[in-house]
């Protein structure tokens, strides 16, 4: 789960016996808060048009599967909400305890996992539905300041429970031989037992990838009957990190038009000081090798042995996709400034009925602490098949109070923007917003000077300093302007992203 950012250790000895997990706390404080927000104008004595609203929840670690026409989420400390436009979130379950509905007395069902971790606790889940038409609710159990840990399965008939073990799965942590009775457990090459996604590939084959900081993310071929993996295969195969670096949360999405698989994670520590940034990565097979843009083989991407969480040696690899940043109010904007501490531990969903891509994650918020709620945003897919992320959270077009179209042309781009450039960096520093302006003529200037071109449909690319940056132009809801505006994501070779938000001619 993604809630091990906050650990502090001395010492290369003691900080290897920590490291398994990456640390603990930073989950609970934020985990029962609930906000609500809407936006609206008006003109004149006439009656305002409808509003767009947020109902928000606190889900950490939140894995998305749609039922019918509802969007669950499940998260860490078995918490879950479930939402139908993916903009106003309730509550269906929160915390470890027999009364949680999603397990009948959960204490008692897990007991044999809670004693291996040694703590009556869950981390970060995911469920999946099978071809028995029945759910399959992957758990985790970590003692928090190691890499004691238990992952599991139970079943349900309905998505929210109440879910019946199955087994244990997988352990680690052990001091000497794991399950298989081969491995000896070396907790800097052989993964931490925690954050289970799985997912179908192209042929309706299904894999899981797990893993958290210690030996990093493996992935598993399951058998689709059972939802166990496929015999043999011990911890299975090694996808990304290593050595105890700060690599978490791996989630794979499949995008057909483009034939890769994309594989999400989260660099950093969780808490409001951790730094936590998501990632990606992409192969053409399910079970990898994974590149990112600069052609970087994900499973060399390790911290080094012997330096504590080495965020170093990691952090020029991968396609960095949003960190900490906030945006300032332009002339004209209200409210609370938008920003994102630690965004991370995402989950990501193509619908089809809406053929839209979309990333759900949990976050925190500069000057609010540990609290954290869920958040969504549309994914979109530039010309060289990376995903960019939308620069504000998800709101359909047809919420707009006035007709709004998808469609960007080249004539409604030039104009003021404020812009992040979230830069490749590891650092807890809040990213302030920049103003810059795309002018008719193809160029750009104030903070950042170069050239712009429109690709067509919704394309564009941004020339830097040499550098061409492949993005999506969109229209997204700007909560603090008050309505629909302009909005580029465009990602570099090197793997930044810059987000831009038109504030004005």
């Amino acid at each position: 789960m993604k809630m091990h950012g906050s650990i502090r250790v001395a010492g290369l000895v003691a900080s290897l016996a920590l490291a398994g997990c990456g640390g603990s706390g930073g989950g609970d404080s934020g985990s029962s808060s609930s906000s609500s927000s809407s936006s609206s104008s008006s003109s004149g004595g006439t009656a305002p048009p409808p509003a767009i609203t947020f109902r928000n929840q606190s889900v950490h670690d939140p894995s998305v599967i749609k039922v019918g026409t509802e969007y669950y989420v499940f998260g860490s400390h078995l918490a879950a909400a479930k939402t139908t436009d993916l903009m106003n979130w309730t509550m269906v379950a929160d915390g470890v305890n027999n009364a949680n509905p999603l397990f009948t007395n959960v204490l008692t069902a897990l007991q044999q996992t809670f004693a291996w971790s040694t703590v009556n606790d869950l981390w970060a889940p995911d469920v999946v539905k099978l071809g028995d038409n029945k759910f399959y609710f992957y758990y985790d159990s970590c003692k928090g300041d190691s890499p004691l840990s238990a992952l599991g399965v139970a079943v349900a008939e309905s998505v929210s429970g109440p879910y019946t073990n199955k087994q244990i799965i997988l352990r680690s942590g052990m001091t000497g031989l794991s399950d298989d009775g081969v491995t000896n457990y070396d907790a800097r090459v052989h993964p931490n037992v925690v954050d289970p996604n799985t997912f179908f590939d192209a042929t309706g084959h299904l894999w899981m990838v797990y893993g958290s900081y210690s030996g990093g993310i493996f992935i598993l071929a399951m058998d689709e009957t059972t939802g166990l993996p496929e015999p043999g295969q011990g911890y299975g195969k090694h996808l990304w990190g290593g050595n105890h670096s700060r690599i978490e949360g791996g989630y794979v999405l499949y995008n057909a038009q483009t034939g890769f698989y994309y594989l999400f994670t989260s660099y950093g520590g969780l808490a409001a000081d951790g730094a936590y940034n998501i990632r990606v990565a992409r192969s053409q097979a399910p079970d990898g090798p994974y590149f990112d843009s600069a052609g970087t083989n994900m499973d060399t991407v390790r911290g080094n042995p012997n330096v504590p969480f080495d965020d170093a040696s990691i952090a020029p690899h991968g396609q960095k996709l949003v960190g900490n940043f906030q945006y300032a109010l332009a002339t004209g904007e209200s409210g609370t400034a938008e920003g994102y501490v630690s965004p991370g531990h995402n989950s990501a969903y193509y619908d089809a009925g809406l053929d839209k891509y979309f990333i759900i994650f949990h976050t925190r918020f500069p000057g609010r602490g540990e609290q954290h709620e869920i958040r969504v945003h549309q994914l979109m897919f530039n010309s060289q098949g990376w995903p960019v992320m939308a620069p504000f959270r998800y709101a359909p077009l047809s919420a707009s109070p006035t007709a709004v179209v998808a469609d960007v042309t080249n004539a409604d781009v030039p104009g003021a923007y404020k812009i992040v450039d979230h830069g490749k960096d590891m650092l807890a520093t809040i990213k302030p917003s920049q103003t810059i302006r795309l002018n008719a003529d193809g160029t750009m200037t104030g903070a950042l000077t170069g050239t712009w071109l429109h690709r067509g449909n919704n394309l564009v690319d941004l020339a830097l300093s040499g550098v061409i940056y492949n993005g999506v132009l969109s229209r997204q809801w700007n909560t603090n302007a008050n309505k629909f505006v302009v909005t580029f994501s465009v990602q570099a070779p090197a793997g930044n992203s810059i987000w831009g938000a038109r504030t004005g001619d």
